[in-house]
């Protein structure tokens, strides 16, 4: 009979006897409502409230998941579930599994993907605390869009509709909250057919204090979307940096400036040559970052990121360094010899020691980051610079 199952409703349970009940029978009225074969599955993840039995005596098949957490317990009920379609939601009745047809409704048509979108349908009052809906929530869904291009405007929903054929294919591996997060961002990452609907949000009733922790796990959520974002956690800065760094030295280099009654001179420079060195840092760690995700199979999708490692190799940075270091040390050794010839006198070259310094500098840190780039490089097939003898 499970092989004609068509779609499974997911449900991760913990201590939630006063509405899982409740949960179970609306979802398999929604079945006879859209006219098709599914199953409830309740993930329980160490309930002790009597949840379990009420649930198999609601016709629910009880998945027990040991691992503790909300990523946990999802990823073990969506494995068990025998479904093609899979909806998932909570436990606590806030969400109405009478919408379920809709979401099956958006599966048929093709969509792999389908969020259901609380703040485009309504959040009924005290449902959701005012900082979830007008700052955490918003503002996680933006930095979605903004970092990964997700046409999600409520990322934080926890009813979705989605297949398991495009689930496989994420990968999925946080086990908290922000499972959420990853979700939207694996399925961006595989420009999956995603869309949202709207639904209802009503109060839940839990009886107890909520799993979800608002500022341990709005957190969580954002440092995993920035670790995922390489180019804006690391990129976007270093080359900020770096920029505003050039800019004064080079702005700097041939004499003191003035702004208004201020004078800058070298010591503004100084400042200019440490923004380069730490934004060219920063900017490397971004490289090593990116190169990590790529060859430990984080991010399987980055075809500019594939193409620069079939051209740069390490020769290439240690040919780009090496020329730098000798620049500077060149630069370096003129001003000496101007300061040796008049006889060691006050010294007046401050400001081209700190510009010959810095590709001095700089080259350093491009030959040591080559060297270690390649070496991240070496497992998976992604070894840089020597991707046609992987393949």
């Amino acid at each position: 009979m499970e092989d004609h199952v068509e779609v499974s409703v997911v449900i991760p349970c913990l201590n939630e006897a006063n509405s899982i009940g409740v949960c179970i029978d609306k979802a398999l009225v929604a079945f006879k409502e859209a006219n098709v074969r599914g199953e409830v599955v309740v993930a329980d993840n160490g309930s002790t409230d009597g949840s379990v039995d009420i649930a198999s005596a609601h016709g629910a098949r009880v998945v027990s998941v040991e691992m503790k957490g909300y990523g946990h317990a999802l990823r073990g009920g969506i494995e068990a579930a025998c479904g093609e379609f899979i909806i998932m939601g909570d436990a606590d009745d806030s969400y109405d599994f009478s919408e379920i047809p809709r979401f099956i409704s958006k599966l048929h048509e093709g969509y792999e993907v389908v969020i259901g979108n609380r703040f485009t349908g309504e959040i009924k009052p005290g449902a959701m605390p005012w900082h979830h809906k007008y700052i955490g929530t918003p503002v996680l869904s933006t930095l979605l869009r903004l970092f990964f291009g997700a046409p999600v405007r409520d990322c934080n929903s926890g009813m979705r509709g989605f297949t398991k054929t495009i689930y496989r294919r994420m990968d999925l591996r946080t086990t908290g909250m922000e499972f959420a997060s990853e979700f939207i961002i694996k399925a961006a990452k595989l420009a999956s057919n995603m869309t949202e609907i709207p639904i209802t949000l009503w109060p839940d009733k839990r009886g107890r204090p909520p799993h979800l922790r608002s500022f341990r796990d709005g957190w969580r959520h954002l440092r995993f979307m920035l670790m995922y974002a390489p180019n804006w956690l690391f990129l976007v800065p270093g080359f900020a940096l770096v920029l505003a760094g050039l800019l004064l030295v080079f702005w700097l280099f041939p004499s003191p400036r003035w702004l208004g009654n201020v004078r800058l001179d070298y010591h503004t420079m100084f400042f200019g040559m440490i923004f380069t060195l730490i934004g060219t840092q920063i900017v490397t760690t971004g490289l090593f970052a990116k190169i990590f995700c790529y060859s430990e199979q984080f991010d399987r999708h980055q075809l500019s990121l594939e193409r620069w490692l079939k051209r740069v190799t390490l020769e290439y940075g240690l040919l780009v360094g090496t020329g730098l270091i000798l620049a500077g040390l060149a630069g370096n050794l003129a001003v000496f010899w101007q300061w040796a010839v008049g006889d060691f006198g006050e010294f007046q070259g401050m400001r081209q020691v700190i510009f010959w310094s810095l590709w001095l500098f700089l080259g350093i840190q491009i030959v040591f980051s080559s060297f270690f780039l390649s070496m991240l490089g070496i497992s998976r097939d992604a070894f840089i610079g020597e991707t046609r003898f992987m393949r």
